[in-house]
């Protein structure tokens, strides 16, 4: 018996799959999506931090968020450069400048669905992320990734978890990085969220028709890991039969 990473690797003798998350925020994705490529030997895509380094960098060049055209133009001109760290997952670069704390600021928190409501911005983000994940033995997560950027992703999920939950779980990172936010403000802006990026005109927060849904309110982060892993097992098993 093949192990899991020497499935992921010969499937059809020809390349790695591709492994496509999605989920709100706060749902688990990104701990779960780097536990799980460092589990396969696979590159993880934090998409979600190529949308906030592009808004922190809106946010300090003091770009208007309703214009599009300097936001859409902003996307094209910045280069986004994400490198694998066991530890935080993603160190993030832009233009050479890392910034990997500074994108998970209350401010970028507030305004990174705005900027990832505009279409030029998205489609431009998503051809990024198509020619990352050319070759495949990728795992990438965000909020469209099964139903946009990788539709023809071997393995869907599509995380979920009950707002009370991801309220808990924000509220702990916060208060990790000194960041004292209530309980109360990060219900409301995780609400807020929720709706602009199920509601947004492109690409909006939706499950893709052939991802499997798991619900992780009440399991840890490596028993969401573990479950995960199983579905990527029992697809590559049923193909291969």
């Amino acid at each position: 018996m093949k192990s899991l990473s020497e499935n992921c690797k010969s499937l059809s003798g020809k390349k790695p799959i591709i492994i496509a998350i999605d989920g709100p925020a706060a749902s688990g994705k990104s701990t779960t999506a780097r536990l799980l490529a460092k589990r396969l030997g696979y590159l993880y895509l934090d998409t979600g931090a190529m949308y906030r380094a592009l808004t922190w960098k809106v946010l300090k060049e003091g770009v208007d968020m309703r214009d599009k055209k300097s936001l859409a133009k902003l996307a094209k001109e910045i280069k986004i450069r994400l490198q694998s760290n066991d530890e935080m997952g993603s160190r993030v670069f832009l233009n050479g400048e890392e910034i990997t704390f500074s994108i998970r600021s209350p401010q970028v928190n507030k305004y990174v669905s705005l900027v990832s409501m505009v279409k030029e911005v998205r489609e431009e983000m998503v051809r990024r992320q198509r020619e990352m994940g050319r070759k495949g033995g990728i795992v990438a997560e965000g909020r469209d990734i099964g139903t946009v950027v990788f539709p023809k992703a071997l393995v869907k999920i599509f995380l979920t978890c009950s707002l009370e939950e991801r309220v808990r779980r924000r509220w702990k990172e916060a208060r990790e990085r000194n960041s004292f936010l209530t309980k109360k403000e990060i219900k409301e802006e995780l609400s807020r969220r929720d709706k602009l990026d199920r509601e947004r005109e492109f690409s909006p927060l939706r499950k893709a028709k052939d991802a499997i849904v798991l619900d992780n309110t009440f399991l840890s982060i490596n028993e969401t890991t573990e479950r995960v892993l199983k579905i990527v097992k029992n697809s590559l098993q049923s193909i291969n039969l």
